[in-house]
């Protein structure tokens, strides 16, 4: 089985650490598929600048291929942040360098090369919205996340996905549990075919139009393992995705429940071990350079 991340990379700077790390939604799930023993890919723009160099270098170290990646004139993504308690603070961007300004386009050779997949995913940060049709019945099964803001929940920003999405991911750690699934049901309505929300500490819900299935979360008993939760809500997607997949899950067709608790278990189980990873998924180094 193979995944494939298509959009966004960037790297994540550490103020408080000076450390920076490579990173991005599309990266960390194909990383983390390939950490779970699936073969995995990532398709997006590098900047050609050093941290492009650095990005690029990462992400390939993971056993991840990148051979169909673009590198553009332009600076690389830098996103930065600080913990606090455990939990990671944004506190700003530059726009996502290049690899936003100038989003891949697929082509037909690119289309074909997604289609050799058996998972793509992207993300609200890829600028890949338009691209999502020309995967919607191509083959692989298409996930996407659309993380917490309210912008990505507008009911004109779900039907661009929604009805080309087998699966949609919504962090939701910020609301109640009945806010949460009349979101569920709300992106399902507008044509996903299935939704997940993440809750952190209050585990994960699942729901398909038909059923609704919760998990608790896995938490880590010991606070001095805690390291950050960078990651962890992709690595909960890629834990669950993979677990469906192995489970013979292909687009067109609807899980069982049974195949849904497995999944919903398996990707907090990821999601926990990411909370012991420094990063998205370390080689963090020293800080070099300043933000642009």
């Amino acid at each position: 089985m193979r995944v494939l991340g298509f959009g966004d990379n960037i790297v994540d700077r550490f103020v408080d650490r000076g450390v920076e790390y490579p990173g991005g939604n599309s990266v960390n799930v194909a990383v983390y598929a390939r950490r779970l023993g699936l073969r995995a890919a990532y398709l997006g723009v590098f900047g050609d600048d050093e941290l492009g160099d650095f990005l690029r270098a990462s992400i390939a170290a993971q056993g991840v291929a990148i051979d169909h990646c673009v590198v553009r004139t332009g600076e690389s993504g830098v996103s930065t942040l600080r913990v606090d308690d455990g939990d990671r603070v944004f506190l700003g961007w530059n726009g996502g360098g290049v690899t936003l300004r100038e989003p891949l386009v697929l082509g037909d050779d690119l289309l074909r090369y997604a289609a050799t997949f058996d998972l793509v995913h992207s993300s609200v940060y890829s600028r890949s919205e338009t691209e999502l049709p020309k995967l919607a019945g191509l083959g692989p099964v298409v996930s996407f996340d659309l993380s917490s803001e309210d912008e990505f929940r507008t009911p004109g920003y779900l039907d661009r996905i929604c009805p080309h999405a087998d699966l949609v991911l919504l962090s939701c750690s910020h609301l109640d549990e009945a806010a949460t699934r009349a979101l569920l049901a709300e992106a399902v309505r507008r044509g996903a075919r299935l939704a997940l929300a993440t809750r952190g500490v209050e585990g994960a819900i699942a729901h398909d139009g038909r059923v609704t299935v919760a998990t608790a979360a896995r938490r880590v008993e010991d606070p001095g393992l805690m390291v950050d939760t960078m990651g962890c809500g992709d690595a909960f997607l890629a834990g669950f995705a993979v677990s469906l997949l192995r489970g013979g899950w292909t687009t067109g067709t609807s899980p069982d429940r049974d195949a849904v608790e497995r999944a919903l278990h398996d990707g907090a189980r990821s999601a926990y071990e990411q909370c012991l990873v420094e990063g998205a998924f370390g080689h963090g180094r020293p800080v070099l350079s300043r933000l642009p």
